[in-house]
């Protein structure tokens, strides 16, 4: 560069003889103006080049002009990751099929309201079990960058999994609180009819929120503020709405879950004192069972807590300050704990009623049976005693009987 602005200063003064030497120092200001502007045009020909997805920007650290930046596992989280995924993963779809196989085959259970809600949690907790571990597998682990279009359709997917899971987990602490608190009114109040309503006005908005960065509300900047540290191409004010959502849905499955273990502890209290005989007997048995309602709902309100507030208060951070690769990686393995909650909530919301594992064993029952006559060990006899089995397992799902407590009533209602 310096050989070739002498060669053009050699030119200028033989241009310019000495008897014009006062033009020259014109001539020079030409030269150094017209090279100025050719290193401004090279130098915003190259500057597109940063904004590709495959090349990183590395003039300043709070930015992020690729997607390698949102990839910041090392090889020994990707392997634990891996392993929490693979494992929960399966497991989750499992169950939750299996819930929803048991709920379909029963009639009884799907008259019943609270076996919606549970139905409707255990489809969301399906989509979860299977968009979550591929997508985000897909991304972490192998590294696979696709456009925008996809990967906030992958995005939308997750995202409706597991906000119409939390959505599920509202209706059924509202419906347990209702069957509370307006016992005698309940099955007027919470209706077959206002139950399927109640889920359709769940799941319509989730999935139109779920997919609002697909259909226009993403970052128009690709990748710089005001993008998401945590998610590429989502709008850091798309993320403060949705995590400003999960946030108020749980406060209100929290004060529901409260307000019975209210109800249940002035239960406890109401019985105490002394009594006698066969009513003391009954009465404390009624009390044990009230103490083990409180402490499964405080089970399921300290879960809810573990496995979503590390992540609502991830994301409440991005919204506000940049995030740093150490706390993308944080954030990483916290999103695991929703999978979690996924692979969980079948155990404590379907399994633990009675009805439901009555079915679940008749259904097992059942299988048993048509396996045995698939491979022909069974006789006459045989076959009418598994279908005598079936038919005792069904008859004690289907069996209702008066709740004389709280824990009775949910269990009976739920």
């Amino acid at each position: 560069m310096l050989l070739c602005c002498n060669q053009r200063l050699e030119f200028c003064e033989r241009k310019y003889p000495p008897n014009s030497r006062q033009f020259l120092p014109t001539a020079k200001h030409e030269v150094l103006g017209k090279m100025q502007t050719q290193l401004e045009q090279k130098h915003e020909a190259t500057t597109p080049l940063y904004l590709d997805d495959s090349t990183p920007k590395t003039t300043d650290a709070s930015l992020c002009n690729s997607i390698k930046c949102y990839m910041v596992l090392t090889e020994t989280e990707k392997t634990a990751i891996t392993s929490i995924c693979l494992i929960a993963g399966p497991v989750t779809f499992l169950e939750n099929i299996l819930v929803l196989l048991v709920i379909a085959r029963s009639t009884t259970l799907r008259r019943r309201p609270s076996y919606l809600f549970i139905s409707s949690l255990a489809l969301a907790d399906t989509f979860a079990s299977c968009f979550f571990t591929f997508s985000f597998l897909h991304f972490h682990l192998y590294n696979h960058s696709q456009g925008p279009n996809i990967y906030l359709f992958k995005l939308g997917g997750v995202t409706m999994a597991f906000t119409g899971s939390v959505g599920s987990l509202l209706l059924t602490a509202l419906d347990r609180y209702l069957c509370i608190y307006q016992a005698s009114n309940y099955k007027v109040l919470l209706t077959r009819t206002r139950a399927k309503l109640a889920i359709v006005l769940l799941w319509c908005p989730t999935v139109i929120i779920s997919f609002l960065p697909l259909m226009g509300w993403r970052c128009k900047t690709k990748f710089d503020p005001p993008c998401s540290d945590l998610f590429p191409y989502v709008d850091r004010h798309y993320l403060a709405f949705w995590t400003g959502l999960q946030l108020v849905v749980l406060f209100l499955i929290i004060v529901a879950y409260v307000l019975i273990l209210w109800k249940a502890n002035r239960h406890e209290t109401s019985m105490g004192g002394p009594k006698s005989g066969r009513q003391s007997v009954k009465r404390q048995a009624r009390l044990r069972m009230d103490i083990q309602l409180a402490r499964t709902f405080s089970l399921i309100l300290l879960i809810l807590a573990v496995c979503w507030l590390p992540v609502l208060s991830f994301m409440m951070v991005d919204v506000t300050v940049p995030l740093t690769s150490t706390q993308q990686r944080m954030f990483a393995f916290c999103s695991t704990l929703c999978l979690v909650n996924s692979c969980v909530n079948p155990l404590l919301y379907a399994l633990r009623c009675k009805d439901l594992r009555a079915e679940l064993i008749a259904l097992l029952a059942c299988c048993k049976t048509s396996r045995e006559r698939m491979l022909g060990n069974t006789h006459g006899q045989g076959r009418e005693n598994g279908s005598g089995i079936s038919k005792k397992c069904k008859d004690q799902a289907v069996s209702d009987s008066n709740p004389d407590t709280i824990s009775e009533s949910v269990d009976k209602q739920i």
